[in-house]
């Protein structure tokens, strides 16, 4: 009885330091953030560090967002063609391809394709930063390293996913039109004008929304992981799998939680 009563004693106090060790890294994560967030608003400046972030977050992007976004209108054209010729609603094509790219595979896909290139990135040159101790030196040179290295990724990140969303948008649906129309012969007026007829500012919105709250989540994540980095052998390669994992993880809930309330 006694042995007993020890053992779950004992399992509640480990289940008690758990739930404790989560809450205390839950809020290491919120504080990071909120830190990063409002060192973009306190002086001093730094232009540059934010033009060269959005280079490398966007325009170092680019290519693979139009890849991946043309190729995904283009097998949306090819299935939804093949579907709605079903019904013989293929005049819907255009409104089909364009609200599914605009309200969801838009903001998710390419949040997934810049965490997997940018995110990975960002979170290896941190940690490689921390192993090394340069993120120390810039402590000692009385320079704030968050407000330095994460605030302008922050920053960019925030500005360059909307404008990466917004390419594989258009590129989608150009996609889908040049299957849908050009390929499998859906009606070529219709494609257009069903989707100037049927789509609308709140359908706009919510791919903007959903990539504003993305993009927060790839520069958070990625930027934690490899700021707070062991400096272990193995801990810059364990960093940079973590925050791809994660912040592909993140995207998905997010995105639900993002449709039910916007939809």
């Amino acid at each position: 009885m006694k042995n007993g009563l020890m053992a779950i004693v004992e399992m509640t106090g480990r289940l008690g330091a758990l739930v404790i060790d989560g809450v205390v890294r839950l809020g290491a994560f919120v504080l990071f953030l909120l830190t990063t967030a409002l060192y973009v608003f306190i002086p001093p400046f730094k232009p540059r560090l934010w033009i060269r972030q959005i280079r490398i977050i966007g325009a170092d992007s680019l290519f693979l967002v139009i890849l991946i976004g043309g190729f995904t209108g283009m097998v949306l054209g090819l299935q939804g063609y093949n579907t709605l010729r079903r019904f013989g609603s293929d005049g819907a094509l255009g409104t089909v391809v364009a609200l599914v790219l605009v309200r969801e595979l838009g903001p998710v896909l390419a949040a997934l394709m810049i965490a997997a290139r940018a995110g990975s990135a960002m979170a290896a040159e941190l940690g490689a930063m921390q192993s090394t101790e340069q993120i120390d030196a810039l402590t000692v040179m009385a320079i704030n390293p968050v407000q330095y290295l994460v605030s302008p990724r922050l920053l960019a990140g925030v500005i360059s996913f909307p404008l990466l969303t917004a390419v594989f948008d258009v590129v989608g649906i150009f996609g889908g039109y040049m299957v849908g129309v050009g390929l499998m012969g859906a009606p070529s007026g219709a494609y257009f004008n069903g989707i100037a007829a049927n789509m609308d500012g709140h359908d706009i919105m919510t791919g903007v929304y959903k990539s504003l709250v993305f993009g927060v989540i790839v520069i958070w994540i990625c930027c934690y992981k490899g700021y707070h980095a062991d400096r272990m052998a193995t801990g810059v390669s364990r960093a940079t799998t973590e925050a791809v994992v994660l912040s592909s993880a993140l995207i998905l809930a997010f995105d639900y939680f993002l449709t039910s309330i916007l939809l």
